[in-house]
């Protein structure tokens, strides 16, 4: 399968398109400067994209995007709308009028599309919130309509934080009580999952991008640190993380969504790491490998 990747070049994109390629994918990464061989050129913030160049790919995968600002300002806010929807937007209606048009696009998306649940179960059946998050996760999904509406198949990547690369340093410390749920998947298991859905046509819409085996986040904190050989972390008050991080840590550390993967489960997806301290383990040592070899990954 010939395959487009946008975002290739990210913590997740650069383990996806290594997974993809050692699969036997023909991989063509989307670049925003001057493209070479096996690159196509975009440039999302112009709604530009070299148009002739999209056609005849069986698959594209989007997992391109800004990065998240520490303080959700108006103005931050409209600038994250601006590339989630833009980026989405101009993915669809550039594939929409392919000639010969892929199969399936796959995009990322955001398990924030959820309201926070406390204890209660989430799967891709629940409805939407209502937050800003919410609200940026949907209407991202929503970009990707003239896709779907030219018969291209689209699964939305529902994902929590990924565990992998530099951020293996970042975990382990506890916010507020630490008894919300801790949504958590790694980053090979991202790629072998988007491998899955690549392939399988029954699978659409919504995908619960999410190990099956979450846990409060006080427990999460302990077994990550545990796994990788860490000293335990601090405790952030649920006050200092509202005054510090704001919405951004409402949302991220505070709210507690217990999201499941219904729809991978149903459709016969096998996790490679169900176990957090194995998927941990397996970050750690890619990221080693990685160092050791003069790599960033």
């Amino acid at each position: 399968m010939k395959i487009l990747i946008a975002g290739s070049n990210g913590m997740v994109g650069s383990a996806v398109t290594r997974h993809l390629i050692e699969c036997g994918y023909e991989v063509t990464r989307l670049v925003r400067h001057t493209p070479a061989t096996g690159e196509v050129w975009w440039d999302p913030e112009a709604g530009q994209i070299d148009t002739d160049a999209l056609d005849g790919f069986d698959g594209v995968v989007h997992l391109a995007s800004m990065p998240w600002p520490m303080r959700w300002t108006a103005r931050a806010k409209k600038k994250m709308l601006a590339n989630r929807l833009g980026t989405n937007r101009l993915l669809a209606e550039s594939l929409a009028k392919c000639t010969h048009k892929p199969k399936v696009l796959i995009c990322a998306s955001g398990q924030g599309y959820y309201a926070p649940s406390g204890d209660d179960v989430l799967t891709e059946d629940c409805p939407g919130g209502t937050s800003f998050l919410s609200i940026l996760d949907r209407d991202a999904e929503a970009a990707t309509m003239p896709a779907s509406s030219a018969g291209i198949r689209v699964v939305h990547l529902r994902m929590p934080t990924v565990l992998g690369g530099e951020r293996l340093k970042m975990i382990g410390f506890q916010a507020g009580d630490g008894q919300q749920w801790m949504s958590w998947i790694g980053r090979d298991e991202v790629a072998s999952i988007i491998e899955f859905a690549l392939k399988t046509e029954s699978l659409s819409g919504p995908v619960n991008t999410i190990s099956p085996n979450l846990m409060r986040l006080s427990d999460f904190a302990k077994a990550s640190t545990k796994a990788l050989g860490q000293k335990p972390g601090g405790v952030m008050p649920a006050f200092l993380v509202r005054l510090f991080l704001g919405e951004m840590g409402e949302e991220f550390l505070l709210a507690s969504r217990r999201v499941q993967p219904a729809k991978l489960l149903a459709a016969g997806y096998r996790f490679r790491f169900p176990d957090l301290a194995d998927a941990l383990r397996h970050e750690q040592a890619v990221m080693n490998a990685g160092v050791a070899a003069g790599v960033v990954v």
